[in-house]
C-alpha cells in the first residue's frame, strides 16, 4: 500500500472531521491515518459468547444477550427519572435501565425487534438489570465486522464528554481498514517471517484491532512488538556502528611512564577484578581509531574513579589533556580532593573549575589549559564555557551524565577538531533491559564487584515506635566515635510541610542528644550554599557527630567515618533513592547500617521497596524491581521520559522480545551493513520511513 495514505490527516477519515480531529490530536496524539492505526487496545471483553437470562450469575461480569424489548416507562424518583426497558430472551426477562440521555434513548429504541446488549449486570430486587447497555439491532450486528474479543481503547475524560466512546473509535478504526482496503506494506524481511513465524502485516493489524480469537491475538501481539523492538535497536546499533566508522578517535597507542609508574608505586590498593576487566575494555576503545562512548555503570563505592583516574593517566601519556565534568559542585570538589590524593606523589597537574572559583583565580586556569601544562580540569557545567580552550582535550569523562542536557553534553564535542573519547560514569544501576534500550548506542562496561575489605551495609526497617531503640543504638556508634546521618524526605509541592518536619527532628534530635555532649549539624535547601558547606565541612571533619538533613546529600558526599544512615519517612522515597543514600555510609572499614523509619500505614508498594532494601544491597536488582514499580518512563527521570513512549511494546514486560529483536537487528547490520541486499530493500525502506515521520524514538546518548 502507498505509505503516503497512512500520512493522510484524520480530519479526512468519513466520521471524523475538524472538530473530532481536534480533539483526537490533544487528547491521544492522533494527526494522520497512521497514529489511528497504532492507536492499540488496552485490553479486550471477550464476546464470543451469548448468555440466556435463565443462566446469568450474579457476578460482575460484562455478559452479551439476544432479545426483545416489550416495553418501556419512566419512573420518578428522589431525584430526577429513570428509564425502563423489559427485555425479554426465550428464557426469562430482565429490565435495561437509562439515567442519562433518556429522550434521545426513548425515541430511538423499537419495541418488538432482536436487539444484542452489551454490559454489567446488578441483582436488584430479586431481579436482575443492566444499566446503560451498548446495544446494536441484531440484523447490523450480523453485517458488521465480526469482533468477537472486543477491543478497549485509551481513553479520557474530554474525549467521553465530546461522544467520542470506545465504539466510536472502533467504527472509525473499521472505517480506515475499509478506506486501506486493510493492505499495509510488510516492513520485516523474508528470513524474520519464516524464523520467528510471524503473521503478516496486514494480519497483525487486523487481529489487534478486531480479534479472530485469543490465541491469533497472542501472534499479532507478539509481531507488532517484535517489529517495533526491532527497528529501536536498529537505529541504536546503527548510530553505533556509523559513529565507529565515520567519527575518527585520536588513537592512544602508547601506555607510557605516568601509568605504569601509578600502576606500579601509586595504587592505594590491589584493583578488582571487574576493575582489571573495564580498564581493559577501555584500552581496547582507545587504541582502535574510532571516537570512544563507552557508559561505565558501577555501584556507589565500586571504585569508578581510580578507573578514571587510570585512563585519564593513559591519555597524558599519549600527549592529551583530560577533564572530568559532575552535575553539582560538591561532587566536583570531591573528584578534585580525591583525584588530586591519588595523585599527589606524580607531576600531573590538576586543576578545579565551578562557578565559585574567582575570576582572579580562572585566570591562570585557562592560560594553563591552552598552553598545555594544565593535564586535568575537574569541574562542574564551568567547563563549557567559551572561554575553556583546551589545548588538546582527548579524553572527556561525563559523571551521572542524565543530569546533563543533550546541549551541553555536545558542546564538550566541540571543544576539538577530533572529538574527545568519551566516557559516561554512573553509580545509578541501570537494568539490563532498559540500558539495552536508552543506551543501545553506547558499549556499556559494568564493574560489578565491591573492592576487599568492604563490609555489606546492614539494613532494618524499623516503625517509629521503635525511636527510643534506635537512638540508644545511635548512641553506642558515636561512643565507639562513629558519625551518623539523619536524613528526611523533600518533596518539591510540600516545602513547608518537609521543612516542619525536618526542624521538629531536628528538635526532637538535639532534646536526645544535647550539648555539650554532642554536636549537631543541619542541612537543607534553604540554606545559602556558603552556609551549607560550612555544616558539610564541620561532619567531613568530625566535628559534628550528627547530620540532619533532607536529601541534598545523596550525591557523592564521602565520610568514611559515618556508620549509619537514618532515613525518616522511608516510605515516601523511590527505591533507587534509597539505595542512593545508604551508598553514603559504607566507606571505611567498619560495618555500616542503615536503618528505614516508617509509620504503621504502608501501601502494599511501599512494603515492596522497603523489604527489597532489607533484602539486597545489589543496585542491579533493586533497578530491577524498581523498574517493575515504576516503569521505565520514571526511572529515566523527566528528561529522558519523552523517548520511552513506545505504542505496543513494554520493555519490562517484553523482555525477551527485546532480546530476540535485538539479536536480529545486529546479525542483519553485520551482513548487510547498507542494506543492500535485494531481501532487505523492505527492512530499508520502512526504516527511512520510520525515521522521516518521526515514528521511532529519537536518541542522543
Amino acid at each position: 500500500m502507498n505509505a503516503n495514505l497512512l500520512q493522510t490527516p484524520i480530519a479526512y477519515l468519513k466520521g471524523v472531521g475538524p472538530n473530532r480531529a481536534d480533539t483526537l490530536r490533544s487528547e491521544l496524539g492522533i494527526a494522520t491515518y497512521q497514529d489511528l492505526l497504532n492507536l492499540f487496545p488496552n485490553r479486550y471483553i471477550d464476546k464470543t459468547r451469548y448468555y440466556k437470562i435463565n443462566t446469568l450469575q450474579r457476578n460482575s461480569a460484562d455478559v452479551q444477550i439476544v432479545g426483545k424489548i416489550v416495553n418501556i416507562k419512566t419512573i420518578e424518583q428522589k431525584r430526577g427519572k429513570r428509564l425502563v426497558a423489559t427485555f425479554l430472551d426465550e428464557t426469562g426477562q430482565m429490565e435495561l435501565v437509562w439515567f442519562r440521555g433518556q429522550k434521545w434513548i426513548r425515541e430511538n429504541l423499537k419495541l418488538n425487534v432482536a436487539y444484542v446488549i452489551f454490559g454489567r449486570c446488578n441483582w436488584y430486587n430479586g431481579a436482575f438489570s443492566m444499566p446503560h447497555p451498548e446495544m446494536e439491532l441484531l440484523t447490523e450486528h450480523q453485517q458488521g465486522v465480526k469482533v468477537h474479543m472486543q477491543p478497549v481503547y485509551p481513553s479520557t475524560e474530554k474525549l467521553g464528554n465530546k461522544g467520542i466512546t470506545n465504539r466510536v473509535i472502533s467504527k472509525l478504526i473499521q472505517q480506515l481498514f475499509t478506506e486501506t482496503k486493510g493492505r499495509f506494506s510488510e516492513s520485516l524481511a523474508p528470513v524474520h517471517m519464516q524464523e520467528l513465524k510471524l503473521l503478516s502485516k496486514h494480519e497483525a493489524m487486523f487481529n489487534i484491532h478486531f480479534p479472530k480469537n485469543s490465541e491469533l491475538l497472542a501472534k499479532a501481539q507478539f509481531r507488532l512488538k517484535f517489529e517495533e523492538l526491532f527497528y529501536i535497536q536498529m537505529q541504536l546499533i546503527s548510530k553505533k556502528l556509523l559513529r565507529k566508522q565515520k567519527i575518527k578517535g585520536y588513537n592512544f597507542d602508547q601506555v607510557g611512564t605516568m601509568f605504569n609508574d601509578f600502576f606500579a608505586h601509586h595504587l592505594p590498593f590491589e584493583l578488582t577484578g571487574a576493575q582489571k576487566r573495564v580498564i581493559k575494555e577501555i584500552r581496547a576503545d582507545l587504541g582502535s581509531n574510532a571516537q570512544m562512548n563507552r557508559l561505565l555503570q558501577g555501584d556507589v563505592g565500586s571504585g569508578k574513579t581510580i578507573v578514571a583516574v587510570m585512563i585519564m593517566l593513559l591519555a597524558i601519556d599519549n600527549g592529551f589533556q583530560a577533564c572530568l565534568m559532575a552535575p553539582t559542585e560538591i561532587l566536583a570538589n570531591q573528584h578534585y580532593q580525591g583525584i588530586k590524593e591519588l595523585l599527589k606523589n606524580t607531576s600531573v597537574q590538576c586543576a578545579l573549575l565551578t562557578g565559585s572559583v574567582k575570576q582572579s583565580a580562572r585566570k591562570p586556569i585557562h592560560e594553563n589549559l591552552e598552553n598545555g601544562t594544565l593535564q586535568i580540569l575537574i569541574g562542574t557545567h564551568a567547563l563549557l564555557e567559551d572561554k575553556v580552550r583546551f589545548e588538546n582535550l582527548g579524553l572527556a569523562i561525563v559523571d551521572e551524565q542524565h543530569r546533563f542536557g543533550v546541549a551541553q553534553r555536545s558542546k564538550l564535542w566541540h571543544k576539538n577538531e577530533i572529538p574527545p573519547h568519551i566516557l559516561v560514569m554512573t553509580a545509578t544501576p541501570i537494568p539490563r533491559t532498559l540500558a539495552m534500550s536508552l543506551y543501545g548506542d553506547l558499549d556499556i562496561s559494568v564493574i560489578d564487584e565491591l573492592p576487599p575489605g568492604r563490609k555489606p551495609i546492614k539494613t532494618v526497617h524499623r516503625f517509629d515506635s521503635n525511636r527510643l531503640k534506635v537512638f540508644r543504638f545511635i548512641r553506642d556508634e558515636i561512643k565507639k566515635g562513629r558519625q551518623i546521618y539523619v536524613v528526611y524526605p523533600l518533596i518539591q509541592e510540600s516545602e513547608a510541610l518537609d521543612y516542619k518536619d525536618l526542624m521538629d527532628g531536628y528538635e526532637s534530635i538535639a532534646r536526645d542528644f544535647p550539648l555539650p555532649d554532642f554536636q549537631i549539624s543541619i542541612v537543607h535547601g534553604k540554606m545559602k550554599p556558603a552556609d551549607k558547606d560550612y555544616e558539610m565541612e564541620r561532619f567531613v571533619k568530625g566535628e559534628t557527630q550528627i547530620m540532619v538533613a533532607t536529601t541534598v546529600i545523596e550525591v557523592g558526599v564521602n565520610v568514611p567515618n559515618a556508620s549509619v544512615m537514618i532515613i525518616e519517612s522511608a516510605e515516601r522515597f523511590g527505591l533507587s533513592q534509597l539505595h542512593q543514600l545508604r551508598g553514603r555510609v559504607g566507606r571505611g572499614a567498619d560495618q555500616s547500617f542503615c536503618i528505614l523509619m516508617t509509620s504503621h500505614k504502608l501501601s502494599t508498594e511501599a512494603k515492596t521497596r522497603l523489604e527489597t532494601m532489607v533484602a539486597t544491597n545489589d543496585g542491579f536488582e533493586i533497578a530491577e524491581v524498581d523498574l517493575r514499580l515504576r516503569g521505565p518512563g520514571d526511572i529515566m527521570g523527566t528528561q529522558q521520559s519523552g523517548i520511552l513512549n513506545m505504542k505496543i511494546a513494554d520493555l519490562v514486560k517484553d523482555n525477551d522480545i527485546l532480546q530476540t529483536a535485538r539479536h536480529y537487528a545486529i546479525k542483519l547490520l553485520k551482513e548487510d551493513p547498507r542494506l543492500e541486499k535485494p531481501e532487505n530493500l523492505i527492512v530499508r525502506h520502512a526504516y527511512s520511513q520510520l525515521v522521516k515521520h518521526k515514528n521511532i524514538w529519537n536518541y542522543i546518548s
